[in-house]
């Protein structure tokens, strides 16, 4: 995300969808954060107290292995759609997505180390970042760690943090302090 930060300072919107359209633009940048910031407590609630000792196959980890690098991307790209660039929230998407894709590759080498065939298994029928929905699954309760949790709201506020970050961003670009590239 540092590599986009001249993109995200020196770039603002090109202006050339009418107004209504970049306020829901901007809306859903918005609820894109919330659902990957809710998106990441709902792995959390099952990986949490868990991680590296048992394969998690339930609830988001069904439908992808990595749902925390899911819901990170998913509140990357509704940051880039708050600061109302289509460009920027590819770039941003795409950066977060390649990030984690190789931070997930390295972290499947050593669950293939410890779990074996049994990983090897897990990852043959779920897919690594990008959902399946139809292979979800759940028990009827789920255990969890609340100290994790709590742990874990650190990294929720980061991303709540995009919020109004992005609001500034857009204070400073309607009048800017500095010259502007104008993008999509």
């Amino acid at each position: 995300m540092a590599l986009c930060l001249p993109a995200i300072l020196f770039t603002r919107s090109a202006d050339v969808l009418p107004e209504l359209a970049m306020e829901l633009i901007e809306s859903t940048g918005i609820l894109l954060i919330i659902a990957g910031v809710l998106g990441r407590f709902w792995s959390i609630l099952y990986i949490g107290g868990h991680k590296n000792a048992s394969i998690i196959q339930d609830g988001p980890y069904s439908i992808c292995r990595h749902p925390l690098y899911l819901f990170s991307t998913i509140a990357a790209a509704g940051f880039g759609m708050m600061l109302g660039s289509l460009v920027l929230m590819t770039v941003l998407t795409g950066a977060v997505l390649i990030i984690l894709s190789d931070i997930a590759a390295k972290e499947e080498r050593f669950l293939r180390d410890r779990f074996g065939l049994a990983y090897d298994a897990y990852a043959a029928k779920v897919p690594r970042i990008l959902p399946r929905g139809r292979g979800f699954s759940t028990p009827k309760q789920v255990t969890f760690d609340v100290h994790v949790l709590r742990r874990n709201l650190s990294d929720a506020l980061v991303f709540l943090s995009l919020i109004p970050l992005g609001e500034l961003m857009s204070y400073f670009k309607e009048e800017p302090l500095w010259p502007m590239i104008p993008i999509y």
